[in-house]
């Protein structure tokens, strides 16, 4: 039995990308992207639940997120879920997780 590994995430870019580039000449794009739910609370009233997600993407698809994304933009994002570790300033071990991109396109709000 396979299993999968697969997300898509529509939202709103919560900065500009975020454009490194590695001594061997890979580039990685990082941005953050927020993601919206409306529901109606116990006593009817509209309310919003607003997540935030952080997206890394490589390769060439790093030229078209720096052609074509910016603070705002509204996206479509599919790729995997990823977890990964790093030592903070205060020696202490952090986790983050994030969504590997392999696909973002750029969408027209929907009215």
């Amino acid at each position: 039995m396979s299993t999968t590994n697969r997300v898509q995430l529509t939202g709103n870019l919560g900065n500009n990308p975020e454009i490194k580039i590695f001594e061997n000449g890979n580039k990685v794009a990082r941005f953050s992207m927020a993601t919206k739910e409306e529901y109606k609370t116990r006593t009817g009233e509209k309310a919003e639940d607003t997540q935030w997600h952080f997206i890394s993407a490589w390769g060439k698809l790093v030229e078209q997120i720096e052609a074509d994304l910016k603070k705002g933009s509204f996206v479509s994002v599919e790729g995997r879920l990823t977890t990964r570790n790093y030592i903070g300033k205060d020696g202490q071990k952090r986790y983050v997780t994030e969504i590997v991109a392999n696909e973002v396109t750029l969408k027209q709000k929907e009215n």
